[in-house]
């Protein structure tokens, strides 16, 4: 298997019913599309909605819940509400013949990924994007920022880390301190384009301007895009170009399938 995406995938609630989402769905669709044989290691219920994942080998864990999220974007930022969680993830629900990824993306969404999957896949190119791990939420659902208390472990064990400016508030000070304990850190700004830390050096990579369809997914799509070139290129200034372009692209769509349409370059 060339690239494996590790957390949940998500019945997302839009205005015409539940839609597959979820950073796993986006960015083994986009790894997919690039022409690596991609695999998903997830839990659901028995009736998540799975449409389009046919082309990725899923192992599903059970699970009596499928995690929901619905996300409204106002111009002040996203409001996002979880209203289920399915069951958690840890080394023990691999399947015994994905041992040897090239790539693993350790995804989280609801804080459902064991950070022991990082010592599992020791000497394995690992891409990390957070933002599950710094969520938490109220009786309601309500989503808000926490600490993300194993950061400096896992940045310095990974081979490159991926979030956006809003998981951490806009907090600059913070960004910089991961960045400095990571390999490769880049820091996604939507319509701005990406910040990118790397060989003690800090590049600005702004985003093409284009008509905004749906913005959903289009950060697991870059941080696939940037995992997969940098792997294959060693190139992180490289690897940012190609995602920022790819990302681009995919908001001028909407839905999983269509955003994951992707050029190979």
């Amino acid at each position: 298997m060339d690239y494996l995406a590790i957390g949940h995938i998500a019945q997302d609630i839009t205005p015409n019913g539940l839609r597959l989402g979820g950073t796993v769905a986006y960015s083994t669709l986009a790894a997919h599309a690039l022409g690596l044989q991609t695999g998903i290691l997830t839990s659901a219920a028995p009736d998540a909605i799975t449409a389009g994942l046919e082309s990725i080998a899923v192992h599903c864990a059970p699970s009596p819940l499928s995690t929901v999220f619905e996300n409204r974007y106002t111009p002040t930022g996203r409001i996002q509400t979880l209203h289920a969680q399915a069951s958690l993830l840890s080394p023990a629900d691999l399947p015994s013949e994905w041992t040897n990824p090239s790539i693993v993306h350790l995804a989280p969404i609801a804080c459902e990924v064991d950070p022991a999957f990082a010592a599992h896949f020791a000497g394995t190119f690992i891409g990390l994007t957070p933002q599950g791990w710094m969520r938490r939420w109220d009786a309601s659902g309500r989503v808000t920022r926490g600490e993300w208390a194993e950061s400096e472990s896992l940045l310095r064990s990974a081979s490159a880390t991926v979030i956006s400016v809003e998981d951490v508030g806009g907090d600059w000070n913070v960004i910089e301190r991961w960045a400095s304990q990571s390999k490769a850190f880049v820091a996604t700004q939507g319509d701005q384009g990406a910040t990118v830390f790397w060989n003690g050096d800090r590049r600005q990579f702004p985003a093409p301007a284009v008509p905004v369809a749906d913005l959903t997914g289009a950060g697991d799509i870059f941080a696939a895009a940037f995992f997969v070139r940098l792997q294959q290129s060693a190139d992180a200034w490289d690897a940012a170009r190609f995602a920022v372009d790819l990302a681009s692209e995919s908001v001028t769509r909407v839905g999983v399938r269509e955003k994951t349409r992707v050029r190979s370059q």
